[in-house]
């Protein structure tokens, strides 16, 4: 059965500055579909959405039919409404996926899903980083080369505000030393997440070929959380981040 994914992505930089829109002319969004279809295939039907659609283009009749929503957020995490977040945060616990992306790990979203503050350290630069993976038996890791090589990344450094994980796919490390929990997999209700950190907007991460693998894996993957016969969500329970 095909699965129906939706990618996210704020869209704000590639609308603002030149440089990016170059890197990512379909946007970064874009991009990271281009990547899921092709190697996802009939398997998945994909679309995106962005910041500036109408409910931010996460309606809850899109949501309904959504297996797997990716997410990509940088500058404009405060622009998305709280009734948004709110119908993500309800749909991930009645069993739909999640990939959260890069500077996502700041989003509303996400801090919700983990109730912790999900503060990095970071630097901006063009440093190499080292992908590693530490749990190779996980469907994620499969057919990812050991380490993934990306030349020029944003580095991410711990502490890294966020609970334990699950399971830990992949730890990255910079060529200025830090070292970075950089593949964190959770359940929240009966949703599946995955947080992957590559992905800043200076580099050309989502079209390497490698890290498309991942994404399409980790879709693979949150597309198998449990799907309850009534939603398990609480609305009356508040959300903070």
């Amino acid at each position: 059965m095909s699965m129906n994914v939706l990618v996210w992505s704020e869209n704000y930089h590639e609308e603002r500055e030149d440089p990016v829109r170059r890197r990512y002319p379909d946007g970064i969004h874009g991009a990271i579909a281009a990547g899921l279809t092709e190697l996802l295939g009939d398997s998945a039907r994909v679309e995106t959405a962005v910041l500036a659609e109408p409910e931010h283009g996460l309606s809850a009749e899109r949501l309904a039919t959504t297996d797997v929503l990716t997410w990509w957020g940088h500058m404009a995490h405060e622009e998305v409404s709280d009734e948004a977040v709110r119908r993500v945060h309800d749909r991930v616990l009645d069993g739909m996926g999640m990939v959260v992306l890069h500077s996502g790990h700041y989003s509303k979203i996400f801090r919700s899903l983990m109730g912790t503050s999900c503060t990095v350290n970071w630097r901006q630069g063009a440093e190499r980083e080292l992908v590693w993976t530490v749990a190779p038996s996980h469907p994620i890791a499969r057919d990812v080369p050991n380490p993934l090589v990306i030349d020029q990344q944003e580095t991410y450094g711990e502490p890294f505000g966020i609970p334990a994980p699950d399971e830990l796919v992949f730890i990255s490390n910079f060529s200025g030393g830090e070292a970075f929990r950089s593949g964190c997999c959770y359940t929240r209700g009966n949703g599946r997440i995955f947080y992957f950190s590559p992905g800043d907007q200076n580099y050309p991460v989502f079209h390497h070929p490698d890290v498309r693998r991942v994404l399409a894996n980790a879709v693979r993957w949150a597309a198998l959380g449990d799907r309850p016969a009534k939603p398990l969500a609480n609305t009356n329970t508040p959300i903070r981040w």
